[in-house]
């Protein structure tokens, strides 16, 4: 068979992923990465696959969303998985590395081929002329250099500069007994779930929202949100102003308690099975623990399981379901692929995710086999199937319960619940891994 050329386009967790996953099954991979160079203003190092924020990538416990994606990854052969247990650091439950380390492993795995070549260049074209695909993989911070051939492709109205997104919550964590369905003024097809409050449950969740710990915003992110209202900085505006904006209550009667509500916050479906639910206007940069306190005063949400919680930081991201299939493959132009948090995939771990799903599904593609279906009862067909289902607006995800395909038969406890889920997503990977599917 051909060796197969691929070029892909920067060296984050993506990046190295998918080059590792090329590179391991025979393919002349050429990485593209602007470092040494030129870094981003959050990038300091000279090595690839740098860790910029936290140096954990969350807990390892197979029964949490965020473990079962890591022992996913791990059955199929995860490159940044595997130089993250060499260079891990006690953490607790969670697994978290010697940053310094890592890239430094990554880097020294990567040059050890002889099929690889690292082009240092500040890249500003996509070109496949000379190769038999490519996958962009340039990350949240991509460089401006890249800007106008993405909007080549996408369009100016198709390419994201920051995320400014609301929370996520889980449907079956919500108190139903304190939320109603309808829609204001009873016009369309009551497509809200809303959650009053009456004026001392308004006064409480204010008082502690006005006080609640917001999140450090780094110099080049501070000028990119000022369209973009954080729902706390707004509540500082006034104690009423929440109630003329996003909690507003006009239009909205509870009629199972024959009144009208003091303030309402209203929750829009997230995906299309209605497993997850969007806290409309919700923009926020309150720390996460500080979500959580205060978002669950509202009495609807006193229990609410956040799958994602809402961040604002600089960020660029397509509309990945108007352009990718779920292989990560440009519509357009099959052979180019996408990868990384350009994606709308959001974490190091999902990142990483799906470079090795592009670069296994383009390999596949282009060695003349099918793709591989990953199906949505695991976590990564799920995201694959995110970034690919066109659902109302698009906005970034990382690895939750909630976007898996419900159980075949509901289990009420919460801990069994997951358990399932896990069980069930890593039967499935084996039996792709065990049919030689990848």
């Amino acid at each position: 068979m051909r060796k197969l050329k691929v070029k892909v386009i920067g060296g984050g967790f993506a990046g190295v992923e998918a080059c590792y996953q090329l590179l391991k099954r025979g393919a002349d991979v050429t990485l593209v990465e602007m470092k040494p160079l030129k870094k981003s203003p959050a990038h300091n190092l000279d090595t690839l696959c740098e860790v910029v924020c936290s140096n954990s990538f969350k807990s390892d416990d197979v029964n949490t969303s965020s473990g079962l994606l890591k022992a996913e990854m791990r059955l199929l052969d995860s490159f940044v998985i595997k130089i993250a247990e060499e260079t891990k650091v006690p953490a607790g439950n969670a697994l978290a590395v010697d940053r310094y380390a890592f890239s430094n492993r990554v880097t020294e795995e990567l040059l050890k081929f002889d099929n690889f070549r690292w082009m240092k260049k500040i890249e500003s074209n996509i070109d496949c002329e000379n190769y038999d695909f490519v996958i962009v993989a340039t990350g949240p911070l991509t460089d401006e250099a890249i800007i106008p051939a993405l909007k080549a492709i996408f369009g100016i109205d198709f390419l994201y500069f920051f995320d400014a997104v609301a929370p996520i919550v889980s449907a079956d964590s919500i108190d139903y007994s304190s939320a109603f369905v309808a829609s204001r003024y009873g016009k369309g097809d009551s497509d809200y779930l809303n959650c009053p409050m009456n004026k001392d449950e308004y006064k409480t969740f204010y008082d502690n929202l006005i006080d609640a710990e917001a999140v450090a915003l780094k110099d080049f992110e501070i000028n990119v949100f000022e369209g973009c209202m954080p729902i706390e900085v707004m509540a500082k505006r006034g104690a009423d102003t929440m109630r003329f904006g996003p909690l507003k209550p006009v239009g909205l009667y509870d009629e199972r308690k024959n009144e009208r509500p003091y303030a309402v916050l209203q929750l829009r479906k997230e995906n299309a099975a209605g497993t997850l639910y969007n806290l409309v206007g919700f923009q926020t940069n309150l720390k996460f623990s500080e979500q959580k306190r205060v978002f669950s005063l509202i009495p609807a949400l006193k229990d609410a399981e956040f799958v994602r919680y809402g961040v604002m930081h600089r960020n660029t991201y397509i509309n990945a379901p108007k352009f990718l299939n779920k292989y990560f493959q440009l519509k357009q132009n099959s052979k180019i692929f996408f990868a990384g948090q350009i994606t709308g995939v959001e974490g190091y771990m999902e990142s990483a995710l799906s470079g090795l799903i592009a670069a296994i599904q383009g390999f596949r593609i282009f060695s003349g086999k099918s793709p591989v279906d990953f199906t949505s009862e695991t976590i990564t067909g799920a995201l694959c199937n995110h970034v690919s289902a066109d659902f109302g607006d698009y906005s970034p995800m990382n690895s939750n319960f909630g976007i898996l395909s419900p159980l075949a038969e509901h289990v009420r406890d919460k801990s069994q619940r997951k358990a399932a889920y896990s069980k069930r997503s890593l039967q499935v990977i084996k039996n792709i891994v065990r049919n030689q599917e990848v």
